[in-house]
């Protein structure tokens, strides 16, 4: 009577970086596309803000006053957004749908940043600042509508579906 003993075994290496997995910062996340698509829309909401902001003749105080509110309010929550990302906030309050909340924040801040982008160009008279203000708003406008359409790909995409239930 012949027997066969079989041995196995088997080696499990591990590495971890501090920026990918458990640590307190999430640098790699402004390495990211929605990262990196963040970063930009910040800064060009601010300076969009701050070329309207530091123009010397505005000619309407009431659209660029709009204007300010709408690109202040809009920097302030997307920078929101990706200091939680990189404090990796969004996984320690799991109650709240980041994706959706992201989701709704941009399609507003589309909508508003549009307009007082629109009602910036029309009202700017010239004024060379007013004008810079106006073009960054449209091009926050544009990252925005990027956004839009890759969180829209995540939220709403194809769900996969079981065929037992």
């Amino acid at each position: 009577m012949s027997h066969t003993v079989v041995t196995t075994r088997t080696t499990t290496t591990t590495t971890s970086s501090s920026s990918s997995e458990g640590g307190f910062l999430n640098i790699g996340y402004v390495r990211t596309f929605h990262g990196l698509l963040k970063v930009a829309q910040v800064i060009s909401l601010l300076i969009a803000f701050l070329c309207v902001h530091c123009a010397p003749g505005w000619t309407d105080i009431s659209a660029f006053r709009y204007f300010e509110v709408v690109t202040l309010w809009f920097l302030i929550a997307f920078l929101i957004f990706l200091l939680m990302y990189i404090l990796r906030l969004q996984s320690k309050i799991p109650c709240i749908n980041w994706t959706l909340t992201e989701f709704l924040h941009y399609a507003v801040g589309t909508i508003l940043v549009f307009i007082a982008s629109i009602v910036a160009a029309v009202k700017s008279g010239g004024v060379s600042a007013l004008v810079a203000g106006s073009v960054f708003g449209f091009i926050a406008t544009f990252l925005l509508a990027i956004s839009i359409w890759t969180s829209y790909k995540v939220t709403c995409g194809s769900q996969p579906t079981s065929a037992a239930v």
